[in-house]
């Protein structure tokens, strides 16, 4: 594999696959009473001990990439005290991705944190930027032999999704939410249990967050300068109906500070489901005879073209599909979905968008945060009994329409 092979991947993400992370923020909001989580993650698809078959998953699949992330809750289960078994463990991984040929793309926070920082406060601390660049120069130190890139953070501008204008996009779970972290308030004896992604996006603890960024930016830099660093955002191809205002206030909010932060990136990971169709005030709901998947969402593949389209002019910077997928019971759509995407990803690149990569959520049937198990994004099935990886049909599709891209 060549520095500028084009990266044909899957990703999962530690808290989604390992299991067990008991000291992780997250963890503790699926144990409280009255949680908003369908079930707990418990373990996971023991990724934890089962990481070598999952690597060979990808190998198998021929791909040249896989998209993992490491879980500051397990490399600082205490505020500063760094775990050598733990770096090592991530470490294995890297190695054994390069060892068969693989690109380890690694993420430094997929949406879990310590829960002594959730506890302290989250990002609404001062010192929060400084306590993730610690962690990022430990893991970087570490990991920089074999890494080939590194994301700092999954969909950051998640919250800011909701409060676009003065009547934000509707979310009927914020009430649950709300309750759920101030059970882990109580539980932890603190003043607030701050999980960013599952917070109302304050300005002070966005401000943090993008310090956090370029501050880890530059910790990884200082390891190793040439290692490629960027973040991976939240991009729907979001669609006015009958005016503008509403996708003028939505970008402003939800997109703009990530993009000026982006611009001084190597890259820019863009992670898109399908399409967001707003009027002035609100979400327009999919037309009433739109194909949908199993959440609920409208099938729409065809909105990758656009989101890299649109992540590229606004940055300057090349683009990485760190996420694309669609969760689905008929594996018959996935495959569809699939082809429909990279089709879609083709006009992108044949119009000259930089593009440096594919990646596919998700390797694995896996733990969906607050919906649980039942919503599947896997090209391979899980068994939730004996955790035995089966690939799907759709696995193979991605495969073959992989091969005949490299061809």
């Amino acid at each position: 594999m060549t520095a500028t092979a084009f990266l044909w991947g899957a990703a999962t993400a530690g808290h989604q696959v390992e299991g067990n992370n008991v000291n992780a923020d997250i963890w503790l909001l699926e144990q409280v009473p009255g949680t908003s989580f369908l079930v707990p993650s418990g373990d996971a698809c023991d990724s934890l001990h089962r990481w070598r078959e999952d690597v060979g998953l990808v190998r198998s699949l021929g791909l040249n990439c896989y998209r993992f992330s490491v879980e500051w809750s397990r490399i600082e289960p205490t505020p500063g005290y760094f775990s050598t078994a733990w770096l090592d463990h991530y470490a294995r991984i890297a190695a054994a991705c390069r060892e068969a040929g693989i690109a380890p793309v690694v993420t430094l926070s997929h949406f879990t944190s310590p829960r002594w920082f959730a506890q302290a406060g989250g990002w609404t601390q001062a010192d929060a930027p400084m306590l993730f660049a610690r962690y990022a120069e430990r893991v970087t130190r570490r990991l920089a032999p074999w890494a080939s890139h590194v994301v700092t953070f999954n969909e950051p501008n998640l919250p800011l999704m909701g409060r676009w204008s003065a009547t934000p996009i509707a979310d009927p779970g914020r009430e649950g939410l709300d309750r759920m972290l101030a059970a882990a308030t109580r539980a932890c004896g603190s003043d607030r249990f701050d999980v960013w992604v599952y917070s109302r996006g304050e300005e002070a603890a966005l401000a943090n967050l993008l310090a956090g960024h370029r501050a880890a930016r530059s910790a990884v830099k200082a390891v190793r300068a040439d290692l490629p660093v960027g973040m991976s955002l939240a991009l729907p191809d979001v669609q006015a109906v009958g005016t503008q205002s509403g996708v003028a206030a939505y970008r402003r909010h939800a997109e703009a500070p990530f993009f000026a932060a982006a611009r001084d990136d190597d890259f820019l990971g863009v992670q898109t489901y399908g399409r967001l169709r707003l009027d002035a005030q609100a979400v327009v709901p999919p037309p009433a005879d739109a194909e949908r998947t199993q959440s609920g969402d409208e099938y729409y593949p065809w909105a990758l073209a656009a989101a890299v389209t649109r992540a590229h002019a606004e940055t300057g910077r090349p683009v990485l599909v760190t996420e694309n997928g669609i969760a689905t019971a008929d594996d018959r759509q996935r495959a569809r979905y699939i082809a429909d995407a990279l089709a879609s990803l083709d006009t992108a690149r044949t119009a000259g968008v930089p593009v440096i990569g594919y990646i596919h959520w998700s390797l694995l049937d896996n733990f969906e945060w607050r919906r649980g198990y039942a919503q599947r994004f896997g090209l391979v099935a899980v068994d939730r009994r004996t955790f035995r990886r089966t690939a799907k049909p759709s696995a193979r599709r991605y495969a073959e329409l992989v091969r005949a891209r490299q061809a």
